[in-house]
């Protein structure tokens, strides 16, 4: 009976959804900086926001940004993967407010992202 009721329990009980690829990487990588509701932050420098951005619109703006840096935005090109990068764009053009649904691929990121500066990349 109890064994029953285990197994019944293991079979009723709701799926987790796997979170977003890019969901880890931006809280592992860019949270930190960009923070958890990724409005920015002003500090040393002035971080920018991702919520509701209207740059992320267009996915090679963000691309560039990601793999190249920019002021404070250091370069993840080397250090993150072409699918790492192309997963962290989705997630954040798809959350925080951001509504913008083509989903960034890891070809996209091979052409046109910015190569690693001398000696940094792997």
């Amino acid at each position: 009976m109890l064994r029953t009721a285990l197994l019944l329990g293991l079979v009723a009980a709701p799926a987790i959804a796997a979170p977003h690829p890019g969901e880890t990487i931006y809280r592992e990588v860019c949270q930190a900086c960009h923070m958890a509701d990724a409005r920015g932050a002003v500090g040393a420098g002035r971080i920018t926001g991702l919520a509701s951005n209207p740059n992320l619109e267009f996915p090679d703006y963000a691309i560039a940004i990601v793999t190249g840096g920019k002021g404070p935005m250091p370069w993840f090109r080397g250090n993150l993967t072409d699918q790492q990068i192309a997963d962290v764009i989705s997630y954040v053009r798809t959350h925080f407010g951001n509504r913008y649904k083509s989903r960034v691929t890891a070809a996209q990121v091979a052409e046109l992202g910015v190569p690693a500066p001398k000696g940094q990349d792997r």
